[in-house]
C-alpha cells in the first residue's frame, strides 16, 4: 500500500474516531466554561480571546446543544491541519516525505487527538500552520497571496489565545536570521500582513485596559512563580512520552541538522521549531507548574513534522518501524483514555485512584439530582453554585448560562473570577437575592480536605445556612456535591452554624486488603449539631454501627486548625468491627453513613478494599 493511501486511510479513522469519542465524552470544565462564554457574546473574555467561544456558540447554533454540536467546529479545524502540514511539504520539498510527515502529524498524540475536546489549541494549531506556510512562501519572494495568508494565520492566533505570542516571537527571529527573511520584511505588503494581525489583539487589549489588565496579570504574572524551580528537567521526559521517544529524538535531530540548511524553507522551519520547544523548555524553569502545560510546545512540533521525513528516511529499517510502533501506542494510549474517560464503567471503577478523570466526571448525575430538587422547590428558587466549574457544567446540562456562582478560590486560580463579575453572575451575599429561597450546590472535592471546613464556614457566614438536603456522590464519593435548600426567609440560627459533615476512615486504607472481620477506624465532626450515630457500609449497604466519641486532639487541634464547631470537641473518633464472611472474596466498597443531630443523613465517599478468601 502507497504511502498516500496509507494518509487517507488513517486521516477518514481518525476523524470518525474522533467524532465517535466526542459524542460520548462528558464536557470538560473548561470546555464548560468556553460553553457559557459562548452564550454571553463579547470580543474578548478574562481568560482567553473570543474565537473559542463563538466556535462553540456556532456549533450549538447549527447543530443543538448535544456534546457533539460544542466540539464539531474544532473536529473540523483540527483535521484540516494535516493536510496543511502535507502540502506544505511537498510544495517545498517532497511529495513521498509530504506523506509520511501527514502521517506522523496525524499520529502525534499531542496533534491527533486535537478536536475531541473543544478547546483553544484546535485552532491555534491551525493558525501556526498557516503562519508557517506563509513564511516558507515570503522566501521565495513576496507576494500578494502569500501576505494574506500571513494576516490571516496572525488574525486567527491572535484570536486563540495568548500563547500565540510565542509562534510571532520566534517566527520573527527564524525570519531575521535567514538574508531572504530579512528582504522580505521589508516589502510593505508584510507589514500589512504584521499590522492586520496586531489589529486582532485590540479586543483582547481593551478587555484588559477595561478591567485592570487582569487577563494579562493572570496568564503572565499570577499563574507563574517566576522563580527558579527544578521542575523545569521534566519537560525533557513529558515531551518524550506525549510526542513518544524516538519521533521526539527525529524531530529535535531534524532541527539541529537542517538550523544551517542551504535550502531557506528548511531552515526557517528547523529554527522556528527548534526555538519554540527550547524556549517552552526554558520557560518550564520558570513558569506554572500546577497546571497542564505539556501542550504548549506543539507548535514547535508542526515547525518540524515538514521535515521529520528527512531524518526518518535515513534512519534503518529497523528503527523506522520502532518509530511508527511506538507513535501508534502513543496516539491509541491518548485516545484510548478519552474513549474510557467517556465510560461510565471505567470512571467508577477508577474512583480512588490518582488518575481519576474529576474534570470530566460526575456532572449528569449532579444535574439529574439538581432537577429532582428543583421540581419540588418553589418556582421562583435560584440555582446557586459553589464555583465555576459548578456553575459552568451545570449551565449546559440544564441550559441556564445565568446561574449564581459563589466566590471561590477556583474562580481566581482559573483566571474565571473577572468574568463572573462583569456578567453578574458571582453572589457575594445572600441579600442579593432579594428574598428568594435557593437550591445551593456545594463541592465537596474543590478545595483541599484539610481546608473543607474553612470553606463550609466561609459559605455559612455569607448564606446563612448550609444544610444538608441531599448528598450526590458521584462514582462512589469520588466525585461529591452538597446540595442545600435555603428558605426565602432565613431565620437566625441558634449557635453555631450547622455544616455538612466531615469524615476520614484511617483504617483500613484505600486499596488494603482485609481478613474477616476487620476494625474500620476513624474520625467525623459536624459544626453546630454534631453526630449522632455513623454506620459502617459496605457496597453502599450499612452492615456495622460505629462507636463514636473517642478523644482525637491532634486532628481538632492541627488538622482542622482548631477550627471544629463539633460540640463533641476533641471526642470525634470512632471504631467499628466489620465481618464480611458472606461477601464473596474480591473487591468492595467501603463507607460510612452519618446521622446528625440535625436529623441529616450523609453517605459518606466510598473506598476500595479487597476482601480476602475465607480461611
Amino acid at each position: 500500500m502507497e504511502i498516500r493511501t496509507v494518509f487517507v486511510v488513517l486521516w477518514t479513522t481518525i476523524v470518525l474516531l474522533k467524532l465517535a469519542i466526542a459524542a460520548r465524552l462528558p464536557l470538560f470544565v473548561d470546555e464548560a466554561f468556553y460553553w457559557l462564554e459562548g452564550q454571553h457574546p463579547a470580543f474578548a473574555y478574562s481568560d482567553l480571546p473570543g474565537l473559542t467561544a463563538w466556535l462553540i456558540r456556532i456549533g450549538t447554533e447549527v447543530f443543538g446543544d448535544g456534546l457533539l454540536a460544542v466540539r464539531l467546529p474544532f473536529i473540523v479545524i483540527s483535521a484540516l491541519v494535516p493536510w496543511l502540514v502535507v502540502r506544505l511539504t511537498a510544495r517545498e520539498f517532497d511529495p513521498q516525505t509530504a506523506w509520511l510527515s501527514g502521517c506522523a502529524a496525524l499520529l502525534l498524540p499531542l496533534l491527533g487527538s486535537l478536536g475531541v475536546m473543544a478547546l483553544p489549541d484546535a485552532m491555534l494549531a491551525l493558525a501556526t500552520v498557516l503562519c508557517l506556510d506563509a513564511g516558507v512562501r515570503l522566501l521565495r519572494g513576496v507576494t500578494h497571496g502569500g501576505a494574506l495568508l500571513l494576516a490571516l494565520g496572525l488574525s486567527l492566533g491572535a484570536l486563540s489565545h495568548y500563547r500565540f505570542i510565542a509562534v510571532i516571537g520566534v517566527g520573527i527571529v527564524a525570519l531575521l536570521a535567514i538574508a531572504k527573511g530579512r528582504e522580505a520584511l521589508r516589502d510593505p505588503r508584510v507589514w500589512i500582513a504584521i499590522a492586520t494581525g496586531a489589529a486582532a489583539w485590540i479586543p483582547l487589549l481593551v478587555w484588559n485596559v477595561d478591567n485592570a489588565e487582569a487577563g494579562l496579570r493572570f496568564q503572565m504574572v499570577d499563574r507563574h512563580p517566576w522563580a527558579l524551580h527544578a521542575d523545569g528537567w521534566q519537560f525533557i521526559v513529558i515531551q518524550a512520552v506525549m510526542v513518544t521517544p524516538l519521533l521526539f529524538a527525529a524531530l529535535l535531530i531534524a532541527a539541529w541538522r537542517l538550523r544551517r540548511a542551504p535550502d531557506d524553507a528548511a531552515r526557517f522551519l528547523a529554527i522556528s521549531g527548534g526555538l519554540m520547544v527550547l524556549g517552552f523548555f526554558a520557560l518550564g524553569f520558570v513558569a506554572d507548574t500546577e497546571r497542564a502545560s505539556f501542550h504548549w510546545p506543539l507548535p514547535g512540533y508542526l515547525a518540524l513534522l515538514p521535515l521529520v521525513g528527512f531524518v526518518l528516511m535515513a534512519w534503518p529499517r529497523w528503527l523506522r518501524i520502532a518509530t511508527w510502533a511506538t507513535l501508534a501506542l502513543g496516539f491509541v494510549g491518548v485516545v484510548g483514555y478519552y474513549a474510557a474517560v467517556s465510560t461510565p464503567e471505567v470512571r467508577e471503577r477508577s474512583a480512588g485512584l490518582k488518575w481519576y478523570p474529576s474534570n470530566f466526571a460526575g456532572w449528569d448525575t449532579l444535574a439529574d439530582a439538581v432537577r429532582e430538587e428543583l421540581a419540588a422547590m418553589p418556582a421562583d428558587t435560584v440555582l446557586v453554585a459553589d464555583n465555576f466549574k459548578i456553575g459552568a457544567e451545570l449551565g449546559f446540562a440544564l441550559g441556564d448560562p445565568r446561574i449564581r456562582v459563589l466566590d471561590h478560590p477556583l474562580n481566581r486560580h482559573h483566571g474565571r473570577a473577572p468574568q463572573l463579575q462583569l456578567w453578574h453572575l458571582q453572589l457575594n451575599d445572600r441579600a442579593e437575592l432579594a428574598g428568594r429561597p435557593v437550591l445551593l450546590v456545594t463541592g465537596a472535592n474543590d478545595v483541599k480536605f484539610s481546608a473543607l471546613l474553612q470553606r463550609y464556614q466561609t459559605i455559612c457566614a455569607r448564606m446563612g445556612a448550609l444544610p444538608v438536603s441531599r448528598v450526590v456522590n458521584a462514582d462512589r464519593g469520588a466525585q461529591r456535591f452538597i446540595l442545600s435548600r435555603l428558605d426565602a426567609d432565613p431565620q437566625p440560627a441558634d449557635g453555631d452554624c450547622v455544616t455538612p459533615a466531615l469524615a476520614y476512615v484511617d483504617q483500613p486504607l484505600a486499596g488494603a486488603r482485609v481478613d474477616a472481620p476487620f476494625e474500620v477506624r476513624g474520625w467525623a465532626v459536624k459544626d453546630g449539631s454534631g453526630i449522632a450515630s455513623i454506620a459502617v457500609t459496605l457496597n453502599s449497604a450499612p452492615v456495622a454501627q460505629a462507636q463514636y466519641g473517642a478523644a482525637n486532639s491532634w486532628i481538632v487541634e492541627q488538622f482542622l486548625a482548631g477550627d471544629s464547631r463539633d460540640p463533641a470537641g476533641q471526642n470525634i473518633g470512632f471504631t467499628a468491627t466489620v465481618d464480611p464472611t458472606a461477601l464473596a472474596p474480591g473487591r468492595h466498597w467501603l463507607g460510612l453513613e452519618i446521622k446528625g443531630n440535625d436529623g441529616s443523613i450523609e453517605q459518606w465517599a466510598e473506598k476500595p478494599i479487597e476482601v480476602a478468601p475465607a480461611r
